[in-house]
């Protein structure tokens, strides 16, 4: 991938120096893995970064046999990066959801391209204060109704991760427990909430091509409020 494609894809890099950009792309790892692989174990937090090049992934939080997906990531999103500065032991892990590209970057050269530019440090601390601020917008959702709830959790994804189509807003038709899981709502209550979008039109999910399409998101935005 040339740092053009990269610092795109990627806007936390735009405002890297090419020559930065270009070294940190000779030493990344391409990877792929396909459907329902785990992309990384509980024991690997720390060791790299992870871009993602396509398709999404979710982060799950592991309690025994027990598994709750933390979060839902997208195209152009990133994950490990905050881990190489805590050394504690992680209990999640990362999970791919559909056919996976990533790239990975290893702890160290990673640091070496934050010192190697300012901007690009900068930038890093703005991403953590990003991570900050949704943790709180989560707590902050805690008390609202079900529906709300869900719907700021579709509107996110949208936002950050979904395509443009005619048809509406395109995002991977995700499983209704995970989408549970990420929202702090019943499977049932997803369940429910999700087949009345669909009956008002404002939904539409496509099974044979995993995708759902968002057809009226301007009325899921009004729904979730002004929490989104």
């Amino acid at each position: 991938m040339q740092s053009e494609a990269f610092s795109e894809l990627f806007p936390l890099f735009s405002a890297g120096n090419p020559e930065t950009l270009d070294w940190l792309l000779s030493v990344a790892d391409e990877h792929e893995y396909p459907p329902n692989r785990a992309v990384l174990l509980e024991d690997a937090w720390g060791n790299a970064v992870y871009f993602i090049v396509s398709g999404w992934v979710k982060v799950r939080r592991l309690s025994g046999d027990d598994a709750v997906t933390l979060a839902i990531l997208g195209r152009g999103d990133l994950f490990g990066e905050m881990a190489i500065l805590d050394e504690s032991p992680r209990s999640t892990d990362v999970i791919a959801m559909s056919a996976v590209k990533l790239l990975s970057v290893s702890a160290q050269r990673f640091i070496q391209t934050l010192f190697k530019d300012a901007q690009l440090h900068h930038r890093m601390l703005q991403l953590m204060v990003r991570r900050l601020r949704q943790t709180n917008l989560r707590f902050q959702m805690r008390n609202r109704p079900p529906a709300v709830k869900l719907a700021n959790t579709l509107v996110n994804l949208a936002e950050n991760y979904g395509d443009k189509l005619e048809k509406g807003t395109q995002i991977y038709n995700i499983d209704f427990k995970d989408l549970a899981d990420v929202t702090d709502i019943g499977v049932e209550e997803t369940r429910k909430i999700m087949e009345k979008l669909g009956g008002k039109g404002w939904i539409e999910i496509d099974e044979s091509a995993n995708a759902m399409y968002l057809t009226n998101l301007k009325q899921l935005t009004h729904l979730a409020g002004h929490m989104g």
